[in-house]
């Protein structure tokens, strides 16, 4: 699949988010309004930060898009990461939100009105949220997209947030202690804001230009491995990802006499080699003399595949 595919199904996905947000909070205003819950209204509350997420993240995955110019010209990539950092943010100041509801109710319970029709329209805007919320997270893996796995996440956070709503109210409800919903929705606040600083953490380790998987490293050593002859060794080998895109880059010794048709024809090869197991990825090798002082540590190529 061509990177205009990816980038397109991508969006498309990003694009789809917007209306369905809307839809699953208006659901939950409804039924807080039938409700009276407080612990409702918090995850309706937290549902229009949802929404203002899906639009940054659309925006965001729009511009990563585009592609490299003379002022960028390694391309616009990292703007995902920017549109996750947001959504972690938009996470915390929801679980705020849900703390600034939830604690005069604490102070002063209120009885639920019309629970069992409350629950049930919360109960169908979570199943919605949850099947939206793994596709979104199991794309972002797919196509490499930080934003609609940190949307992804994002939703997850809010269908956990309606589980724990729903439990609250059950148990207020069996017991008939209405406290049990406000503070089971300060307890859900807490979590969130876990689930935000998970989503903040990694997508600033995304602009810091964090190495790529291991895994996938290794699959990219292995194919310098299995398609390096002719050469002596490689050294300095580092990758980076941004957003969909890959980095690769490192120095390939060959013998001092040969010609440089031969040398960049092993290039050709390595760079063939390793699209193979990463598509797409951006690759700079650097060619030396066996006579030249090596930049980084030297490895032999039957070394760097262990």
């Amino acid at each position: 699949m061509g990177s205009s595919d990816i980038n397109r199904r991508v969006s498309l996905l990003a694009f789809w988010s917007i209306p369905l947000a809307l839809g699953v909070m208006g659901l939950k205003l409804v039924a807080w309004q039938f409700t009276g819950s407080v612990a409702l209204l918090s995850d309706g509350l937290e549902s229009i930060v949802n929404v203002i997420a899906a639009i940054v993240a659309f925006f965001a995955i729009r511009y990563a898009a585009r592609p490299a110019d003379t002022t960028h010209p390694f391309g616009h990539h990292k703007a995902e990461y920017f549109s996750a950092v947001i959504e972690g943010v938009l996470i915390t100041v929801a679980a705020m939100l849900i703390v600034w509801e939830a604690i005069p109710a604490v102070l002063a319970p209120r009885p639920i009105e019309a629970p069992a029709l409350g629950m049930a329209i919360n109960m169908l805007a979570s199943v919605i949220n949850a099947a939206w919320a793994f596709t979104l997270i199991r794309a972002g893996r797919l196509y490499r997209s930080p934003a609609l796995s940190a949307d992804g996440q994002h939703i997850l956070s809010d269908v956990i947030t309606s589980v724990g709503v729903l439990i609250g109210l059950v148990l207020a409800l069996l017991t008939g202690y209405s406290i049990l919903d406000p503070l089971l929705a300060v307890l859900v606040a807490v979590n969130i804001l876990y689930q935000g600083w998970k989503v903040i953490s990694h997508s600033v380790s995304g602009l810091m230009d964090h190495a790529i998987e291991p895994e996938e490293e290794a699959a990219i050593k292995a194919a310098i491995a299995a398609h390096a002859h002719g050469s002596l060794g490689v050294h300095d080998l580092k990758t980076r990802s941004a957003g969909q895109a890959i980095f690769v880059d490192f120095h390939l010794v060959v013998p001092a006499i040969m010609p440089v048709r031969d040398a960049h024809d092993i290039c050709d090869r390595l760079e063939d080699a390793i699209r193979a197991v990463q598509p797409g990825a951006k690759i700079a090798i650097h060619v030396e003399p066996e006579t030249e002082k090596a930049h980084g540590v030297k490895v032999k190529v039957e070394e760097i595949s262990k």
